[in-house]
């Protein structure tokens, strides 16, 4: 894996997203890297992020899926194009559809990995499947689509 995350290489006028962006303080920052052609995070839920007690909120788990799947779509859509992610213009990705399936509980105290793999990249659209593995196990897969960011959305 590289030293810098797909997310690293946002704009300061769309990296405020509370999933993904470096400058929202009070965000979860989560960075995603290439391992060979899936795509992985990393993250471990706080006690604040609990449903029930030894159990991940659900809705922290989408958002996860949610943004990781975004960044990737990005990263892959440079990749197709064959540029480094610091290179002009600037590619951004933002959710059309977000489809969660939650496969079984997700404990609490582990360190999550998601695995992203890109299903398609069509003109700006790019379908990104992930899967949340927590001990070994995975405990939920989603699927995002996303779409290029139009400029009018943002500062880049």
């Amino acid at each position: 894996m590289t030293d810098k995350a797909f997310q690293d290489y946002y704009s300061k006028g769309v990296a405020v997203c509370y999933g993904c962006g470096y400058d929202n303080e009070q965000g979860l920052q989560i960075k995603s890297h290439w391992d060979g052609e899936t795509s992985v995070c990393r993250f471990t839920p706080r006690p604040y992020h609990t449903a029930i007690k030894g159990f991940v909120y659900g809705g922290l788990l989408a958002s996860l899926i949610d943004c990781h799947g975004t960044g990737t779509a990005a990263a892959a859509a440079y990749r197709a194009e064959g540029r480094e992610m610091s290179s002009e213009p600037e590619l951004r990705y933002v959710t059309g559809s977000l489809k969660v399936d939650f496969l079984r509980p997700t404990p609490m105290g582990v360190e999550l990995e998601l695995r992203g793999r890109t299903v398609e990249i069509k003109g700006r659209k790019v379908v990104v499947a992930i899967e949340v593995i927590a001990a070994g196990e995975v405990t939920v897969r989603g699927e995002v689509v996303a779409v290029q960011m139009p400029r009018s959305m943002g500062n880049i």
